[in-house]
C-alpha cells in the first residue's frame, strides 16, 4: 500500500538510516510515557472521580484502552511501515478530498505538538530542590533554556540525543520500581504510616455519578499513558521495522502498565483520601513525605525534574520526525518546505523539523499563566486525539472490508477495536454534559471550553486546506502541479508548482 505520492523508498531515503533497535524503541515508549504525569495526576484525578476505588479502576481501564489502541496501531504500523503515524494511516484510508487528513493532522501535530509542560515541570522542581523561590519569569527562563538545549541536542548531535534519552528512560523505570517496592513495605506495616490500609476500606465511597467528571479524568489518565505509539511515528528509523514493533510496543506499555497501577496502590497505601485533597501538592511528593521524612519530599524534586527532562528529549526527538514527515508532503510552509524537510545541518538529523516544534512549546512557556494553562491544556491536547482514534478505528474496518487481501503481518482482534471505537465516542460526546460540581477541574473556565478548542484547532486545519487547495486557485487562477525533488541530504520531498489557466 501507498498512500502518498512519495514510493516506500523515496520516504525513507536521508538522514541516519535505520539506527533504532528493539531495546531503543523500548525505551522510546518508556521515556514518552513515564513523564510527570504518574507523581502529579493520581491526585487530580482522586479529586475528579471522589473514591480511590474509581481512581484505580480508571488507571485500569486505562491500561486496557491503551493496549486496545496499541493492537490497533500495530496492524496498521506493520502493514504501512512508514514514519507518521496517524498521518500516514489517515492517508490510507481517507484518499478525498486530496490531502485534507494530513493537514488537520498537521494543524494538531504542530499547534499542539509541543514540550512546554514538560520543560515547566523541570524548572520549578530544580527551583525547589534548589531551596529557591519560585519566580514565574525565573521559571520561564530555566524552562525556555531546556527546550532549546534539547533541540540543539537532538539537531547537532543525533547519537548522543538518543543514548541521553535511553539513560533518562532507564533511570525512570528504576524510580518507579523504587516508589512501587517503597509501597509494598509501607502496605506490610513496618514504615511510620500508621493505617496503610484506610483508603482500601469501602475504597468507592464518595464516588462520583457524573459522566463529564469521569471522561475529564480519563483524558488525564489517557495522556499519562500517551506513548504507546511512539515508535509508529519513526518507523523510517528502525531496524527491522515488523518485528521490532510487533515486540518493542507491547513490551514498553507492558511495563509503564504494571508500574502505573503498582505505582498508584503504594501512594494510596501512604496517606489518606483526606491528606490527599488538604495537602495542595502531588500525591508522590506526600508519598516521599509521609513515607521517609521532609528530606526525601525535597530530594523527589529532582526525581520528577529529570523525569521532565526525559519527556522533553523523548517528546522533541518524536516530534521533529513527524514535523519532517509532513513537510515532506508539500504542504505550504514559511520560507519553503525544502528547508523543513531537510536534515540541515548534519545531514543526519532534522534540526528544521526540531525548530517547528521548538517554536510553539517556547510560545507556550512565556505566554499564558502556568497554574491555569497547564491543566487546560492537558484536557485540551486529549480532546483532538481522540477525534483521530475515532477515525483511525473506522477506517481500520473500512480497510478490511475493501482491501482484504493487503498483507497484514499483524491483526488486532476485532472486539478489542470496537471496544476501543466505543470509549473513543463516549470520549467525544461526555465533556459536554454538566459535571457534578458545575463547573469542572479548570474553574473560571467553562468545563466544555477544552473540547471546543480541540474542535476549532482541527477546523483550522479544514480552513487551512480550503484556502491552499481551493480560494487560492481559484482567486488567483492556478492549478497546483506536483513534482519531487531529492534534497542534498538524500531526502525525497514532494512540492507543488502553481501553473496559471489559460
Amino acid at each position: 500500500m501507498n498512500p502518498e505520492e512519495l514510493t516506500f523508498e523515496e520516504d525513507t531515503a536521508g538522514g541516519m538510516g535505520r539506527y533504532l533497535g528493539v531495546t531503543s524503541c523500548t525505551l522510546l515508549i518508556v521515556g514518552r510515557i513515564i513523564g510527570t504525569n504518574i507523581f502529579s495526576t493520581p491526585s487530580s484525578i482522586l479529586s475528579s472521580v471522589g473514591s480511590v476505588g474509581a481512581s484505580l479502576m480508571l488507571w485500569v481501564l486505562g491500561f486496557l484502552l491503551s493496549f486496545c489502541g496499541l493492537f490497533i496501531w500495530l496492524e496498521f504500523g506493520t502493514m504501512i511501515p512508514r514514519s507518521g503515524g496517524e498521518k500516514v494511516y489517515l492517508e490510507a484510508v481517507y484518499r478525498k478530498p486530496k490531502y485534507l487528513a494530513t493537514v488537520i493532522f498537521t494543524a494538531n501535530a504542530i499547534m499542539l505538538g509541543f514540550s512546554a509542560p514538560g520543560c515547566i515541570v523541570f524548572a520549578s522542581n530544580i527551583l525547589l530542590a534548589a531551596g529557591q523561590a519560585t519566580d514565574s519569569w525565573t521559571e520561564r527562563g530555566i524552562a525556555v533554556a531546556v527546550i532549546f538545549f534539547v533541540t540543539l541536542l537532538h539537531g547537532l548531535t543525533p547519537k548522543t540525543g538518543i543514548l541521553l534519552m535511553n539513560i533518562l528512560s532507564i533511570f525512570k523505570i528504576i524510580l518507579l520500581l523504587f516508589v512501587v517496592i517503597s509501597g509494598w513495605v509501607v502496605l506490610s506495616g513496618k514504615t511510620r504510616v500508621t493505617d496503610p490500609y484506610v483508603n482500601f476500606r469501602n475504597a468507592f465511597a464518595g464516588s462520583s455519578t457524573s459522566s463529564n467528571d469521569y471522561a475529564t479524568a480519563t483524558f488525564k489518565v489517557l495522556e499519562a499513558y500517551a506513548g504507546w505509539f511512539n515508535v509508529n511515528y519513526v518507523m523510517n528509523n528502525v531496524r527491522n521495522p515488523v518485528r521490532t514493533l510487533k515486540i518493542a510496543g507491547p513490551l514498553g506499555l507492558g511495563i509503564c502498565s504494571v508500574l502505573y497501577v503498582l505505582a498508584n496502590v503504594a501512594y494510596f497505601a501512604a496517606a489518606s483520601k483526606e491528606e490527599i485533597d488538604a495537602s495542595g501538592v502531588t500525591v508522590a511528593a506526600l508519598f516521599f513525605k509521609n513515607v521517609f521524612g521532609s528530606v526525601a519530599e525535597r530530594a523527589l524534586s529532582v526525581f520528577v525534574a529529570l523525569g521532565g527532562l526525559g519527556t522533553v528529549v523523548t517528546v522533541t526527538f518524536v516530534a521533529s520526525r513527524v514535523n519532517q514527515e509532513l513537510a515532506k508532503e508539500g504542504i505550504p510552509l514559511p520560507f519553503g518546505n525544502k528547508f523543513w524537510a531537510s536534515n540541515w545541518p548534519t545531514g543526519k538529523s532534522p534540526l528544521p523539523g526540531l525548530i517547528i516544534h521548538l517554536i510553539p512549546s517556547v510560545i507556550f512557556i512565556i505566554g499564558p499563566p502556568t497554574a491555569v494553562a497547564y491543566p487546560f491544556i492537558l484536557d485540551v491536547k486529549g480532546y483532538p486525539q481522540q477525534i483521530i482514534n475515532f477515525f483511525i478505528v473506522i477506517g481500520l474496518f473500512w480497510l478490511r472490508w475493501k482491501k482484504p487481501d493487503v498483507v497484514r503481518p499483524f491483526k488486532v482482534w476485532w472486539p478489542l477495536a470496537i471496544f476501543f471505537l466505543v470509549a473513543a465516542a463516549f470520549l467525544l460526546v461526555a465533556p459536554f454534559l454538566k459535571p457534578a460540581n458545575g463547573v469542572g477541574d479548570t474553574p473560571p473556565l467553562p468545563y466544555y471550553l477544552y473540547s471546543l478548542v480541540g474542535i476549532a484547532i482541527m477546523f483550522a486545519g479544514v480552513l487551512y486546506w480550503a484556502t491552499w487547495r481551493i480560494l487560492l486557485p481559484k482567486v488567483f487562477g492556478y492549478e497546483l502541479i506536483p513534482r519531487k525533488e531529492t534534497l542534498a541530504d538524500g531526502t525525497v520531498v514532494r512540492l507543488f508548482s502553481n501553473k496559471r489557466i489559460s
